[in-house]
């Protein structure tokens, strides 16, 4: 085993998704030695929705990246929400969708192009000494390398080995799951144009989506959220299968059913569906320990009700490296930057909580429909509708029983 083979950084993230990559720009912009691993090579792909709401646009254009993103995006003007009765109501947001093996690879690169470095290994280990991790053991083929750094950053997504393995991980279970695939369809251009979400008491406890991105693809999935519980002390799967949510789905929705009669799958038999577990509202892993900070969607960085998570895993990436920049010259850092990032999280996590309070419509398709048939009478309503897109209203409040009386009154 060697540590030669790679220079010790400032910084070592293991993780190039969206936080990881976000922390690896702002400080490598900063003047900081970063290196940045994946244990897969630039261009993998990743199951989401790819929607980008507002929070990801806020995100990208403080990196820098929101004109770049937005000429490769397909641009939407509204979500469309259709409730069990097959009401509908399009709610207006800046909204984009940009596949995540597109999007990924485009802030890697900008990392990149900052100053970090990238390396394709594996994270085993990290490495500690009197209680403080000073490095991780990666492996790179067939080969172990131990790299020091004074920190490191996991952002290493919703699986949680890497978590384990670094004493990080407190709930081994996802809090909710997706399957989604991509379809070739240029003939349905035109026809569905939002972000399209639907519920339905076929799909409980979860939601139907398609998401028209560039070139004539969409985006079509399905997500379950509170998808496991524990029994006598062990996480488990509750009885909910993706692939019959799925076409339940297709079933019910017909541009769903028209979409998959005219289009053409992106993928080789039945692997054009890919699943992925989410991690919801801030929870189930440590976020820091001595030397050691947990970003993104290991940290649990996605909603709960909605899955969005893209802008959001960026946004905790950017706390992870203020939190490092604001005391990097400082002796013992070490305390102050946990505190200040742990801080950052906290002040996040109300918005979190009020996400999971609007859950219960995915448990109760037929809130939406309530939702929705005020939405379309009152003004005052879509726009609170448009303010969960913005982050200015409560999601949890308009579907709460003091909400649902509100509705009536506006």
């Amino acid at each position: 085993m060697t540590d030669a083979l790679i220079p010790p950084p400032d910084v070592l993230i293991i993780g190039a998704g969206p936080a990881g990559s976000a922390c690896a720009r702002v400080l490598a912009q900063a003047g900081v030695d970063v290196l940045l691993v994946d244990q897969h090579a630039p261009g993998r792909d990743k199951t989401c929705g790819d929607g980008l709401i507002p929070d990801a646009h806020q995100a990208l254009a403080r990196l820098g990246l929101l004109d770049a993103v937005m000429q490769r995006a397909q641009h939407v003007a509204h979500v469309g929400c259709i409730g069990p009765g097959g009401g509908r109501v399009d709610v207006p947001g800046r909204l984009a969708v940009l596949p995540r093996k597109q999007l990924d690879a485009l802030l890697l690169q900008a990392a990149r192009d900052a100053g970090a470095r990238f390396e394709q290994a594996r994270f085993e280990a990290p490495l500690e000494e009197a209680g403080r991790v000073v490095g991780a053991r990666l492996k790179r083929g067939d080969d172990l390398l131990e790299v020091r750094t004074p920190w490191v950053v996991l952002a290493t997504g919703a699986v949680p080995k890497a978590l384990s393995a670094a004493g990080m991980c407190e709930r081994h279970t996802p809090s909710g799951v997706a399957l989604r695939g991509y379809v070739k369809a240029p003939q349905m251009v035109g026809k569905i144009q939002a972000l399209e979400v639907v519920w339905d008491k076929a799909l409980r406890p979860g939601y139907g989506w398609i998401f028209p991105a560039p070139d004539g693809h969409f985006n079509i999935g399905v997500g379950v959220t509170n998808s496991h519980e524990d029994r006598d002390g062990k996480g488990q799967k509750k009885d909910a299968n993706l692939r019959a949510i799925f076409d339940a789905f297709v079933a019910k929705y017909p541009p769903a059913a028209e979409l998959m009669r005219v289009g053409e799958k992106q993928g080789e038999g039945e692997q054009w569906l890919k699943g992925a577990p989410l991690r919801f509202t801030l929870e189930g892993a440590r976020w820091t320990r001595p030397g050691l900070l947990v970003t993104g969607e290991a940290a649990g960085s996605t909603y709960s009700f909605t899955g969005e998570g893209i802008g959001k895993a960026m946004e905790t990436g950017m706390l992870a490296a203020d939190a490092m920049l604001a005391h990097r010259h400082e002796a013992d850092g070490d305390a102050a930057v946990r505190a200040r990032y742990e801080a950052g999280l906290a002040a996040l996590k109300p918005k979190f909580k009020l996400y999971e309070a609007a859950n219960r419509v995915n448990a109760h398709p037929w809130l939406a429909d309530l939702v929705i048939w005020r939405a379309r009478k009152s003004e005052r309503v879509l726009r609170r509708l448009s303010g969960v897109l913005n982050e200015t209203s409560n999601p949890g409040n308009i579907v709460s029983l003091k909400g649902i009386t509100r509705l009536f009154l506006e």
